[in-house]
């Protein structure tokens, strides 16, 4: 018999783990994460030309949940052979677009700017994640700062991915025309580097702040979570919308800070249009300006939504 608890399935990755886990919380499901690593022919075959099959995996794993989760293009096809295995006993709910067909999900949540439509998709705007204004006001000491009367502002870096490559120019112009726009005499800023954060960068991200601000050298949840309690802005990397969304729980000032594209950011800018639209996002110009907003909180919108549509499925 499944139990009503929720399986993860992602890559690991930060990005993916947050919203699984985020949607979890929101539901109040316990649940258990498992990082899906498929054989290495499959790691380059898009879902939609792929088996459904759980044979595809490195390692097996027992499934003894009626709830599944899964986001990442390495979890769709573990998703669906689940589905096709176990049928009515699950309710599977993919996270994004999963560049296959609709029909192979009781739900899919994804973005506004995902651009998808179906009788099965729920859309939010931004990122679903796991950050609370709780655990983020739980956090708010773990950064023991000398402010004085400054105002801080937390700058969070991102990494490269395939539309924005982190090149030593742009990394040097990003930073510099942070240091020189939030100057010693009125600010203090704290960064902190992500999961995709490179080495190199945050080295120089050290030796650029360091004297008269706060580096967090490296990857630290509570420093995060602490960073945005104490910020009076924030800056976020344009690469990230993840951190974007996240940052939007707080209701301060979000800037991004904006890189040159290397392909067609068709969907970063339709995110970017969306946020500015809704007041919570600036581009990080030659001003430093404020403002609040509603603080945006989508999974815990969506969550009573999905709950309905279990209950019409029979699983709760």
């Amino acid at each position: 018999m499944l139990e009503l608890k929720a399986l993860l399935l992602t890559q690991g990755m930060h990005g993916m783990v947050s919203q699984v886990e985020g949607l979890a919380k929101a539901l109040k499901l316990n649940f258990k994460h498992q990082n899906i690593k498929l054989k290495p022919i499959w790691n380059f075959i898009p879902p939609k030309f792929t088996p459904i099959s759980e044979n595809l995996l490195t390692e097996k794993f027992v499934c003894d949940c009626k709830i599944i989760i899964s986001c990442g293009r390495k979890s769709v096809i573990s998703s669906i052979a689940l589905k096709k295995r176990l049928k009515d006993q699950i309710f599977n709910i993919h996270i994004q677009d999963p560049k296959v067909s609709f029909k192979h999900f009781d739900l899919i949540v994804s973005p506004e700017h995902d651009g998808i439509k179906g009788d099965n998709i729920l859309t939010t705007k931004g990122s679903i994640h796991y950050l609370t204004k709780k655990e983020i006001t739980d956090n708010s000491n773990y950064l023991q700062l000398d402010k004085g009367k400054k105002k801080i502002v937390t700058f969070v870096i991102g990494g490269p991915n395939k539309y924005y490559n982190y090149s030593d120019e742009q990394v040097h112009y990003i930073f510099n025309k942070i240091k020189k726009l939030f100057t010693p005499d009125k600010f203090k800023i704290v960064v902190i580097p992500s999961y995709r954060t490179p080495e190199e960068v945050i080295k120089q991200a050290f030796n650029t702040f360091s004297i008269n601000h706060h580096v967090v050298k490296t990857v630290d949840k509570k420093a995060y979570l602490s960073s945005l309690a104490l910020a009076d802005f924030i800056i976020i990397t344009c690469d990230s919308t993840s951190m974007i969304s996240e940052a939007a729980v707080t209701g301060k000032p979000v800037f991004a800070a904006m890189m040159k594209p290397r392909k067609s950011i068709r969907r970063f800018k339709s995110f970017f249009n969306q946020f500015k639209q809704l007041g919570i996002l600036k581009e990080l110009n030659d001003s430093v300006d404020s403002w609040s907003y509603d603080k945006l909180d989508e999974v815990n919108r969506i969550a009573p939504i999905i709950k309905e549509k279990m209950k019409l499925n029979g699983i709760i």
